[in-house]
């Protein structure tokens, strides 16, 4: 049976231009007053006026205050200290949604997003609140991996279908955010790959994290001959290199303190990424 829609302009907005085959998610009206949904909401509101508070900004709605990309603009150079090119001011509807272009642009490179994503230009522009919400939960996620977003955070939404005899609707569940063991399983990378193959695949990248580390100390006249033991001021660093971009995800400086290898190569190799890429010729 199809859903009668009631939905308010930003929602119906969404659905415009959609062509057959097109799936679109809008929220049920009653989702928006769940407690769970207004928590994270407020939680993101408070997150970017923090991080843009020196450049006196202050966003009050999600939906009516990002969709020109003004605060988009300023927020993800803030977190990724990009200089994203891009005119400060449009006034254009046309020139709006050219500026969204490049920072959801920059946004997919930044992520290394290959796959359709739940935003797209329309969809901010049009004051997508899941859109919106998906895009800034995205941002958090991957550059401050820290911040303790509300989790589990679900809403039912209508999903809207354009076909050749109609729109075809119904009911779904849509998650904005997930429960943290349900995160670190989705997250995991190459490292934790690694340590489920042979012990010699391991070694072999020990060795070479070795020589990249003795390579870079050779001018000090210092050695690393174990990478199980000799890492000193460990918070300290840990905390450089997450402010300055270079480790994507947070380690426990407890453990490699403690002498675990993984967490250990994990941030190793995370400089070799950023001095092979400062060594290439621009």
């Amino acid at each position: 049976m199809d859903l009668i829609i009631q939905s308010g302009d930003s929602q119906q907005a969404s659905l415009d231009g959609a062509t057959t085959g097109e799936v679109r998610k809008i929220l049920q009206p009653n989702s928006e007053n769940d407690a769970k949904l207004q928590e994270l909401k407020t939680f993101l509101i408070d997150w970017i006026n923090n991080e843009l508070q020196k450049e006196h900004i202050v966003v009050k709605s999600l939906e009516e205050d990002l969709f020109d990309g003004l605060i988009l603009h300023h927020l993800l150079q803030k977190v990724s200290d990009l200089k994203i090119e891009v005119e400060e001011i449009t006034l254009t509807a046309i020139n709006q949604k050219r500026k969204l272009g490049v920072i959801l642009k920059t946004v997919s490179s930044c992520l290394q997003l290959e796959e359709s994503q739940p935003w797209d230009v329309n969809s901010i522009h049009n004051k997508d609140l899941l859109a919106t919400l998906h895009l800034l939960v995205a941002l958090a996620q991957h550059f401050r991996p820290r911040l303790p977003l509300p989790q589990n955070v679900s809403v039912e939404v209508i999903v809207v279908e354009p076909t050749k005899t109609g729109m075809k609707t119904g009911k779904a569940i849509e998650f904005i955010t997930r429960s943290r063991a349900d995160d670190d399983a989705c997250h995991k990378d190459g490292f934790d790959h690694l340590f489920e193959l042979t012990p010699d695949k391991v070694d072999d990248v020990k060795q070479a994290m070795l020589n990249f580390v003795n390579k870079q100390l050779f001018n000090l006249s210092l050695t690393v001959t174990d990478l199980d033991s000799q890492v000193h001021n460990v918070s300290l660093a840990l905390d450089f290199l997450l402010d300055e971009g270079i480790l994507q995800n947070p380690v426990d400086p407890t453990e490699i303190v403690n002498g675990d290898i993984k967490p250990t190569l994990r941030v190793l190799y995370s400089l070799f990424l950023r001095h092979k890429k400062a060594s290439k010729p621009s």
